[in-house]
């Protein structure tokens, strides 16, 4: 099987280094280019995802993705200190198709690349074999989420998703009723050790995830807060 291809496109060489360790690590075929018109010489129709810095020296990672979209459909995923709403609105019409700002976990960036990958290949008819390919979605109480990869759906409306809320759906979901303790789901999520500190960082993910799912987030009926104990998604009899 041959191994999917990973252009990246970024100045600063400690940035290349690390993410091409990290998708090396997950059997990709990874290139690296210093800047723009160097990413678009090594550009070739076996690129299965471009990673694109934003902010480069001669010809912007903006100006880059507008040449890459003349000549191809490839994914492009910017990587940018901005993180306004607005440069991110300007990254999309450029024809990125995702967004993340600097500083990112190497765990939200390989999710962000495995989505993208996913979805270019459904859209290219790449999926190996004739057989359609059953998809790993678990569904209850009007929401739909795929097990392997970030995307997640409420009554049938797609709802995007950071990595780490997508994990913490993903969990309390595949556990519909049990309580975890704010230790237990620090861990699972986050694959650290979990300090008391980390409280705060867990409650500021929830309250993002309930906003995005709950009709109402302030009285939610997916995510529920079982005071004292920890966080449980609802069980279908409630």
């Amino acid at each position: 099987m041959e191994k999917e291809q990973v252009l990246i496109v970024e100045d600063d060489a400690d940035i290349r280094e690390g993410v091409r360790i990290l998708l090396e690590s997950e059997n990709y075929h990874v290139s690296e280019a210093e800047n723009g018109r160097k990413g678009l010489e090594l550009l070739n129709d076996e690129t299965d995802l471009v990673i694109l810095d934003v902010m480069m020296p001669g010809m912007s990672g903006l100006r880059t993705c507008e040449e890459i979209r003349k000549v191809s459909n490839v994914p492009v995923l910017f990587l940018t200190a901005k993180a306004q709403e607005s440069d991110k609105l300007i990254g999309l019409m450029a024809g990125g198709d995702d967004y993340l700002p600097k500083p990112f976990s190497y765990a939200e960036l390989l999710g962000r690349v495995k989505a993208l990958m996913r979805r270019y290949k459904v859209y290219m008819g790449k999926n190996l074999g004739n057989e359609k390919e059953e998809e790993p979605y678990l569904e209850m109480k009007g929401i739909r989420i795929h097990e392997t990869f970030n995307e997640v759906f409420v009554n049938d409306v797609e709802k995007e998703m950071s990595d780490i809320e997508y994990h913490i759906l993903l969990l309390l979901m595949q556990h519909p009723g049990k309580i975890f303790s704010a230790q237990n789901l620090y861990e699972s999520v986050w694959q650290e050790p979990y300090f008391y500190s980390c409280n705060s960082t867990i409650m500021v993910h929830i309250r993002k995830l309930r906003v995005k799912i709950e009709e109402d987030p302030k009285n939610p009926k997916y995510i529920k807060t079982i005071w004292g104990k920890g966080y449980k998604f609802g069980a279908d009899n409630e």
